[in-house]
């Protein structure tokens, strides 16, 4: 097909578009030939019978990827062109450099045939609103694709497969680097590895990322970071920059290639990069690197990294241990439908399923509460280490010692590090030229600031060891608990030598959950699973709302009749009945109001000596002022608590006492008309 049958008049009447672009920057600088002869494209179209001044390059798209237009500045304004019908041929050296994907490229083709816009390679020339045209076109941007394809499968068969050896060369954390041979060892700066095993210790001792950052900037201590230029850079510690550390196998030795994976959140959003479980890495392979820490330690890590999610019941992780009164926060779990439990304190400490209730609207599982699944749980938990011979106070304090030489000896580093920029800037400030202000006056600053960034350091570290004392000796009450496991840790819970995170932190070690379902309304049925599976299973009882509510209520009730025919008092029949395990409805003891009521709806009275006298002469009780004045007990009552009627309550006979006069009556009937403020008996 000749060139003169395709290009008319009317293609030389409108532009000609050369359209250069080459994938990525690097072949930009090393790749010139390419270039060289896309541009050789302009001489073609001024041989074609364009004129120069019609001809126009569109070179933006140099170092953009073809399998996209997103970011195609040069591709995007050339389809413009060709809609508002401007051009009349596109020049490319070959149809991979307008598109490698056959979506857009057809969508090119459509376009131009329906413009009248010819398209030219290195081949030919070409109409798309032709049959052969198309066809052509079409296959070779086919090609293009397959081709695409094709590469990208065998650079990476390649990549995997230096991958499983161990031996392709990803990216190094701050405390790992390669030596001129290629191999891994760890960077020689003491500071920076030290600094590194104090974040894997801090952590391992205060178990949260949060608590370590604290932790480093109370110390003024900074941490290694990587610059884009991949130097070392000191900073201050952020959640994110010692995370990283944490979750990084390479410092436990470990080779990984596909720790992430690229997903999309929706259909308009960027792909994002989300980190996979050890279980989904794609390569894994132990042992290739130094080490900072063991692989155990690290999986160890891990955990404890997974199970400080704040939001534990959506996570199903059990959280980081929290100062709530709630004991069993992130390990109870429902019996009735399996989810997590949340922790509710409206109310009193209260364990709430409402799993089912969030995703679908229905009815709470259960709501129980917490304090007797508590005080059951650290029961069988001290019942559990009784037997267990602990001796960790020498463990302690040489732990201790040990973070405050770990410490000790990265200040001392940071201060050496210091004391070199200083001594390196006022080496440089010596040796520059002094005629050469612009140079002279810049390295003066830099020198003066290292001065003053280590006076300040100085200063800070003499001030500490001012301040710094050894821990104090132990008392003689606390050295007794100390000495024996079984009755030390029970002791300090008693007397609240432990705080409630470090509670928490006793049962999680030896607790793995808590399964509660409520076999009675005042009987929750509690099965404890141990660390190993063991599990502990038992009844516990709980208050409820009412008398009728209490499984044993007839039980309880004939007991009191009984007892109390007997001669029995009250508070002898309530010990009794708390000895063989009744409570009251609202408490977890039976109490001696509890035992009157009963007996009383039962018209079994005391004698007269043992109860409230009826009447007393000379005084009017509540029930007396109701009768004579016709008002109702709540309005008396009312007043008395908000302090308009003011009169003391009898200590012997617990009962408010009026005189039995007619001015107490008249004055009454003027308080209810208005007519008076406050009374005062």
């Amino acid at each position: 097909m000749s060139i003169s049958e395709l290009i008319t008049p009317s293609h030389l009447g409108r532009k000609a578009l050369v359209y250069i672009r080459q994938s990525s920057p690097h072949q930009t600088l090393t790749n010139q030939e390419s270039q060289r002869l896309q541009y050789a494209l302009r001489q073609r179209a001024l041989e074609c019978g364009w004129d120069a001044d019609a001809i126009e390059i569109i070179d933006t798209d140099l170092g953009r990827t073809a399998s996209t237009t997103q970011g195609r500045q040069g591709f995007q304004g050339l389809v413009t062109q060709v809609t508002l019908g401007q051009v009349g041929i596109i020049f490319s050296y070959d149809v991979t450099r307008l598109s490698r994907n056959c979506t857009d490229w057809y969508q090119v083709l459509d376009l131009c045939g329906y413009r009248q816009c010819l398209i030219g390679d290195r081949d030919g020339i070409y109409d798309p609103a032709t049959i052969n045209g198309r066809l052509l076109l079409g296959l070779k941007g086919q090609i293009s694709e397959l081709e695409l394809h094709t590469i990208k499968a065998r650079l990476t068969a390649g990549l995997i497969n230096k991958a499983q050896r161990g031996e392709l060369a990803l990216t190094l954390p701050v405390g790992l680097v390669r030596d001129a041979l290629g191999r891994v060892i760890k960077r020689p700066d003491r500071e920076v590895q030290d600094r590194i095993d104090l974040i894997f210790a801090t952590f391992l001792r205060v178990r949260s990322l949060a608590k370590v950052v604290r932790s480093f900037n109370d110390e003024d201590l900074l941490v290694p970071r990587r610059n884009t230029f991949g130097e070392v850079v000191w900073r201050r510690p952020t959640i994110a920059s010692i995370g990283t550390t944490l979750k990084n196998p390479a410092y436990a030795g470990s080779f990984v290639y596909g720790r992430t994976r690229t997903v999309r959140t929706g259909p308009d959003q960027r792909p994002a990069q989300k980190l996979l479980p050890p279980s989904e890495w794609r390569i894994h392979i132990r042992n290739v690197y130094p080490p900072y820490i063991d692989w155990a330690t690290f999986e160890k890590i891990q955990v404890m990294i997974r199970d400080n999610h704040s939001e534990y019941d959506r996570n199903k992780t059990r959280g980081v241990p929290r100062p709530g009164k709630a004991l069993l926060h992130g390990l109870v779990y429902c019996g009735e439908c399996g989810h997590k439990m949340v922790v509710q304190y409206k109310g009193g400490t209260q364990y709430l399923c409402n799993a089912l209730r969030q995703q679908h609207q229905v009815p709470v599982c259960q709501r129980i509460p917490g304090d007797p699944i508590d005080d059951h749980v650290v029961h069988l938990f001290f019942e559990a280490i009784g037997p267990a011979e602990l001796d960790i106070y020498d463990g302690v304090m040489t732990s201790l010692d040990g973070e405050r030489e770990q410490v000790d000896r990265a200040r001392r580093q940071q201060l050496e590090r210091l004391r070199y920029q200083a001594q390196l800037a006022e080496r440089q400030y010596q040796k520059s030229d002094p005629d050469n202000r612009l140079v002279t006056a810049e390295l003066e600053r830099r020198w003066e600031a290292s001065l003053r960034e280590l006076k300040q350091a100085e200063e800070a570290w003499e001030r500490e060891q001012r301040e710094q004392s050894m821990p104090a000796q132990l008392d003689a009450e606390t050295r007794r608990l100390l000495t024996k496991a079984g009755r030390r840790i029970p002791d300090g819970w008693r007397t609240e030598r432990f705080t409630r995170e470090q509670k928490k932190a006793l049962l999680r070690s030896l607790i793995d959950k808590v399964v509660i379902h409520r076999a009675a309304p005042d009987l929750v049925h509690c099965r404890v699973v141990w660390k190993g599976g063991e599990t502990t299973d038992a009844d516990v009882a709980v208050t409820v709302g009412a008398w009728s509510l209490l499984s044993r209520c007839q039980e309880m009730e004939e007991l009191i009749l009984k007892l109390a025919r007997e001669g029995k008092s009250d508070k002898d029949i309530a010990r009794h009945l708390t000895e063989r395990g009744h409570h009251s409805p609202r408490h977890m003891t039976v109490l001696p109001s509890t035992v009157q009521i009963v007996r009383l709806r039962h018209q079994q009275l005391r004698n007269r000596s043992q109860s409230h006298p009826r009447r007393i002469p000379g005084f009017l009780t509540v029930p007396q002022l109701i009768a004579k004045l016709k008002l109702k007990r709540s309005w008396i009552y009312d007043r008395i608590h908000n302090g308009t009627i003011q009169v003391t309550l009898d200590p012997e006979r617990k009962l408010y006492l009026f005189p039995d006069t007619p001015k107490t009556l008249s004055m009454f009937r003027r308080l209810q008309a208005g007519k008076l403020d406050n009374l005062c008996f």
